[in-house]
């Protein structure tokens, strides 16, 4: 069908490639917690646009030029690793701030530091989610390597036209892509609820969300071609 072979197996593939936990699916999730269903989606648009750039080079041989110069390969590497530590440093100092918060409310009279003060710790206006989890998507070359080796398995190389076989194979990875990402939003905002109600569940988490990114980001640093 359109030059893609074995669509089973690679929408079996799909399935797993998704579901794996990562930098992306968490940032959407931690920002749809914090600041809703509207907000979430502006994050997760982030990510569909960054899956789309990726798979667009991969399907140009990008991810071949990378696999082949080691040089540029450790420059996209460890920019992508500093970033991700960035955002992990950003989210324990948030939480450091809840704990204190937290601790402070405790020891006042009943009653007081109720009202404005409730929210989840949300993050500055200026956080711009779309762009961060854009940026997330896109430096992260291992991401670019490993989808050119799992579409190339499924394009018939004797078909005429193999640009339209990656667009296939695209579409149903946005597809799966974007029904996950719906369930970790609305499921966010039931946590946002949950947060709102106990300062230190949401400390927690995001205590624990930084630490994550934290391990997401020595990973990519130890990552080779």
């Amino acid at each position: 069908m359109l030059g893609v072979t074995d669509l089973p197996t690679y929408l079996a593939g799909l399935l797993l490639i998704v579901l794996l936990p990562g930098p992306n699916s968490l940032y959407v999730l931690s920002v749809a917690a914090r600041r809703g269903v509207r907000t979430g989606y502006v994050a997760a648009a982030g990510v569909w646009t960054g899956d789309t750039v990726l798979m667009t080079l991969s399907a140009l041989g990008v991810s071949s030029l990378l696999r082949t110069n080691p040089v540029l390969f450790a420059v996209v590497k460890f920019a992508g690793a500093g970033y991700l530590a960035w955002l992990a440093v950003g989210m324990l100092r948030a939480a450091v701030t809840m704990w204190r918060e937290r601790h402070r409310k405790a020891a006042e009279p009943a009653g007081e530091g109720d009202g404005a003060g409730s929210g989840v710790g949300a993050p500055a206006p200026m956080e711009r989610p779309y762009r961060r989890a854009l940026v997330v998507s896109l430096l992260n070359p291992k991401a670019i390597l490993f989808l050119i080796s799992f579409f190339v398995q499924f394009v018939d190389p004797d078909y005429a036209y193999p640009a339209l076989s990656f667009l296939v194979l695209g579409t149903l990875l946005q597809i799966a892509s974007a029904l996950y990402l719906s369930m970790l939003i609305f499921g966010g905002t039931r946590l946002a609820a949950a947060f709102r109600r106990r300062k230190r569940l949401s400390a927690g988490a995001t205590s624990a969300a930084g630490l994550l990114f934290l391990g997401f980001a020595t990973k990519l640093s130890l990552s080779s071609v």
